[in-house]
């Protein structure tokens, strides 16, 4: 393995690299935080940060005990996950939209200390602490009122001086959760020194973030592709990030880039999809954006070309995992490559492989092994399928691509996904590529449900684009006109919208059962 780009002292706490830094080096005066309303200087972020992780030590948390963050998008959200960081804490971001059950499920698996929730989500968590066997203590934001304790209160009387907790780079600093578009998302243990290492590699010599940046983001904070590319990444280098608590609509977007002007937009393909759709998309000035970044789910080619011709926006895809982080294969600016993940990052390292670990030739489709500094620990309780995924210093996921002779890596599914119709290996993006290049197909998935036979046959869900009728077979037969027979969709089902995962992403689990009822 080629030399690390980044090597941090052993005694490492991302609080100061991220912020507490930007401090040292006299950028105080500049702003971190775009809101609105308001603009959110480096120096005030990191006393209020100061006084969060006072008052959290007040509230009685200890070096290394976990802390649930269920809030919105604002200053209180960043100032939180440092005041954490600070004193030693870890932070867990989850979705706050989540219904009782799952969260109670959470909470049972993680089993967090204590929890900071917004007056929005004060309910939920309350019907998941009545059904959670050991729940955590509440520290309400935004909340009168209410019977729990509040942390405005606590941060409003605490100190705003404090110094880090000199961490180990490999302590945990925050955990993330996998994917889990099949099942129950597993909690990845990951360190301070992964952060800092990403943000180098990725953010800085990738890609180029700068001082001047200013980032927005539709996926919200609690998404670890949101957190390291709106917020750890520009603060790591003296930009500024937007944040906005507002449901992310194409309405809610272009008024976000009219007033702050992003230079860098975090994306995603579902809200690419709805971008290029609306009405006034050829209305939009987005000529301050030198580049958006697309990650999450892969981003078809047709769609990538939709984009390029309505908005002129450089528009990187790239592929990362919640076990490395962040992003370790990417398009970068001035190389795009469409339909490709682009190639690996600086500082990481990738191999192609069969199912028995042997390497294969360029333009095979082969299981992906990447190794880097970013790596995580394991998984949070789960040492058989840690020992499965975190084998040496690699991370074998279930992600299956190709690498043509210029280095570019393909997409072709999952091997969970990958379907095994007539004979005959399917990868269901090959058939959603097909998909989408029709006019009618706003956003698909291709799933594989088994007939009476126990025979499995490839199913197509579609969000269309105007009217549904007759689509079915349209479909059908621009599919049986693309590809080879067997790859065709046997049904088409047209919904109102996909359902989705704690990330957002689409929950194929949940077709499969729809496909069935």
């Amino acid at each position: 393995m080629s030399a690390a780009l980044f090597e941090p002292p052993e005694r490492f706490n991302i609080a100061d690299y991220f912020l507490g830094d930007r401090i040292r080096e006299g950028l105080g005066d500049r702003a971190a935080l775009r809101l609105d309303d308001a603009q959110v200087s480096y120096a005030e972020l990191e006393r209020l940060a100061c006084r969060y992780g006072n008052a959290l030590l007040e509230a009685g948390l200890r070096r290394q005990q976990r802390v649930f963050l269920l809030l919105k998008d604002g200053v209180e959200f960043p100032a939180a996950l440092f005041g954490i960081l600070k004193i030693g804490g870890v932070a867990i971001m989850v979705n706050p939209a989540q219904k009782p059950d799952k969260l109670a499920a959470l909470i049972d698996y993680c089993e967090p200390a204590c929890a900071l929730v917004d007056s929005t989500h004060l309910e939920a968590l309350e019907g998941a602490c009545a059904k959670a066997d050991e729940p955590p203590r509440i520290l309400t934001a935004g909340t009168e009122g209410s019977d729990h304790d509040s942390i405005e209160g606590l941060v409003a009387a605490a100190p705003e001086e404090l110094s880090s907790v000199n961490t180990h780079r490999f302590d945990p600093a925050i955990w993330l959760f996998s994917g889990g578009t099949t099942g129950r998302p597993k909690a990845v243990v990951q360190t301070h020194q992964s952060f800092a290492n990403t943000t180098e590699c990725y953010a800085k010599r990738a890609l180029g973030y700068g001082p001047d940046d200013v980032t927005l983001s539709i996926p919200k904070l609690y998404f670890g592709y949101a957190t390291g590319s709106n917020l750890l990444f520009p603060l790591a280098v003296g930009g500024s990030a937007v944040l906005f608590p507002e449901h992310p609509t194409p309405e809610v977007v272009f008024d976000k880039i009219r007033r702050h002007r992003p230079t860098i937009l975090i994306n995603v393909p579902t809200m690419i999809h709805k971008m290029v759709d609306h009405p006034d998309a050829a209305e939009q000035d987005l000529s301050s954006i030198r580049f958006a970044t697309s990650a999450g789910e892969a981003l078809p080619a047709p769609l990538y070309h939709r984009w390029q011709e309505t908005f002129g926006v450089e528009l990187l895809d790239g592929l990362g995992t919640a076990e490395m982080w962040h992003i370790f294969l990417s398009n970068v600016p001035g190389a795009v490559r469409p339909g490709t993940l682009g190639r690996v990052v600086p500082g990481f390292e990738i191999k192609i492989c069969d199912d028995d670990g042997n390497e294969i030739a360029d333009g095979e489709v082969g299981r992906l092994w990447v190794r880097g500094d970013s790596r995580a620990l394991g998984y949070w309780r789960n040492l058989e399928k840690t020992a499965q995924a975190f084998q040496g210093e690699w991370f074998v996921g279930g992600d299956l691509v190709s690498r043509d002779a210029d280095g570019y890596v393909t997409y072709s599914g999952r091997s969970d996904d990958v379907l095994k119709v007539a004979g005959k290996w399917l990868a269901p993006q090959e058939v959603e590529s097909c998909l989408m290049k029709h006019p009618g197909v706003a956003e698909c998935a291709v799933v594989g449900i088994e007939d009476q036979a126990g025979l499995t046959k490839p199913y197509a869900f579609v969000l269309a684009k105007g009217e549904p009728a007759g689509l079915e077979d349209a479909l059908k037969e621009h599919c049986l006109a693309h590809l080879q027979g067997y790859k065709h969709p046997r049904r088409v089902i047209v919904l109102d919208d996909f359902p989705r995962t704690h990330l957002g992403k689409i929950d194929r689990g949940r077709l499969k059962q729809l496909a069935g009822s």
